[in-house]
């Protein structure tokens, strides 16, 4: 069993409740996760995964309501997106900022789109006009600032297939903007842009102990992020011909040169995009270097 360290002021052990979003980022956010060393394990039907970490306890929570019962405190920490953060009006912490999404390493946009014959161009052209969305509260504040009014409708779900008999436009999330070309949609504005982020209910970021914790976290998530799309480089390189590699590498810092037993010899090390391998391998190759050893990596700590 294991054993929980005590806290001082109420005789209770220190535990940390955290909210993993259920849904589209759920295997994104577990191999994030893994990556900054938590292990996370969950059946198929169940919302209280375990976690390999004795002084936290998690739930899958919909991003959609993560940030009430975090506000609330029946969380004390949760990730979600910053759109269902402002939908909520939620007075909460905002922690960390964590641009990953189901599909990719990028933030996501809530976009205003409609039919492709429609004669709805703008914003201004959805005066009087109906408009399905899951995001009504911002939806709402967009058309007010943009002094337009227009009936929102909230949408259960498969919003993209409403217009034009069900709705004149949409505002709805999407990443690649796929799913709307999919559908005869073409996106007319971009009412925001939103990312995963980290939030802390306020009462719990008030105690240092879950500060801590919640910081630590973060430190490890951002560094395992920032690792997602890096590979480490390691090369033998002749003394002779260190400043032609140099010249190659784009280095995160400065490459790490270590001397060998053969005082002729260096080891390079250094961390790269992994998109630019391909590329400077050759290059390095041709530059001198030999013994060159691609690596993954978990994490990036700045």
């Amino acid at each position: 069993m294991p054993v929980y360290p005590a806290s001082k002021e109420q005789g209770m052990p220190n535990l940390l409740k955290i909210g993993l979003p259920k849904g589209s980022l759920q295997d994104s956010t577990f191999h994030l996760f893994s990556k900054a060393g938590y292990k996370i394990s969950s059946t198929s039907r169940s919302y209280f995964p375990s976690i390999d970490d004795p002084e936290m306890k998690a739930m899958l929570i919909r991003a959609q309501e993560m940030s009430r019962y975090v506000e609330d405190g029946t969380l004390d920490v949760g990730m979600t997106g910053r759109d269902w953060v402002l939908e909520n009006g939620s007075k909460v912490q905002e922690v960390a900022e964590l641009i990953y999404a189901k599909a990719g390493l990028r933030p996501v946009r809530w976009v205003l789109a409609a039919p492709a014959n429609s004669k709805i161009k703008s914003v201004k052209d959805l005066e009087g006009k109906k408009i399905a969305t899951e995001l009504v509260n911002v939806s709402k504040r967009y058309l007010k600032k943009n002094g337009v009014e227009a009936h929102v409708e909230f949408s259960w779900g498969a919003t993209e297939a409403k217009p034009p008999e069900l709705a004149d436009a949409i505002i709805e999330v999407t990443e690649t903007g796929s799913s709307l070309r999919a559908n005869n949609l073409v996106i007319l504005e971009t009412v925001m842009e939103s990312n995963t982020v980290v939030i802390a209910n306020l009462d719990a970021w008030k105690d240092p102990w879950k500060k801590k914790k919640i910081e630590n976290l973060c430190l490890l998530l951002k560094g395992a992020l920032a690792a997602e799309e890096k590979v480490g480089l390691k090369m033998n390189v002749p003394r002779k011909s260190l400043d032609q590699v140099l010249k190659v590498l784009p280095a995160l810092n400065s490459p790490t040169i270590a001397e060998l037993r053969d005082k002729d010899w260096v080891d390079v090390d250094t961390i790269v995009d992994e998109k630019v391998v391909r590329e400077i391998v050759p290059k390095l190759k041709d530059a001198g270097a030999e013994g060159i050893v691609e690596y993954p990596l978990n994490k990036v700590i700045p």
